[in-house]
């Protein structure tokens, strides 16, 4: 009985120490449940860099050579407008998911391919969106999304729109 004791008091301090650690899991990734995140209709969770101002915008993902396909790059703008993206300098091809102020999808591009020589064209559905979030190509056609879909941010609410 005396060398359980220390066994099991052992074993609770180590569990009290490492603390729980929170993660969600999609049927393609395990993804930790923590920074900003979108989750599709599906319940499939991408985590995503926030993009909040012009700067940052016009850079996008720019010069990346891979996109992983539970990652991605959420652009916030300051209101509703008819945006359009370019894939200058992009390496990869990308979907674009273009959402409403309600979080719900306006438009998408599916694998729109990099651009290799100027001018590169612009994609957009050509209606208004607050968002515009940019996975791997073929991801949004893997996952089903369409327009009228409605997707779940976490994370975000700290971001700062300029």
């Amino acid at each position: 009985m005396r060398m359980i004791l220390p066994v099991v008091l052992l074993l609770t301090i180590t569990c009290a120490q490492s603390g729980p650690v929170a993660t969600t899991t999609t049927a393609e990734t395990t993804v930790a449940a923590e920074g900003p995140r979108v989750t599709f209709p599906d319940g499939f969770v991408v985590q995503v860099e926030t993009v909040a101002d012009n700067e940052l915008r016009a850079q996008g993902l720019m010069f990346r050579d891979h996109l992983g396909p539970a990652s991605g790059m959420l652009f916030f703008f300051p209101e509703d407008e008819v945006h359009a993206f370019w894939m200058k300098n992009t390496k990869i091809p990308l979907d674009m998911i273009f959402i409403d102020a309600d979080r719900r999808i306006v438009g998408v591009q599916h694998d729109v391919p990099p651009c290799t020589a100027d001018p590169c064209p612009s994609y957009g559905p050509g209606l208004p969106s607050r968002y515009v979030l940019e996975v791997a190509g073929g991801v949004a056609r893997q996952h089903g999304l369409a327009a009228g879909d409605a997707l779940k941010f976490e994370g975000t609410e700290n971001v700062i729109v300029k």
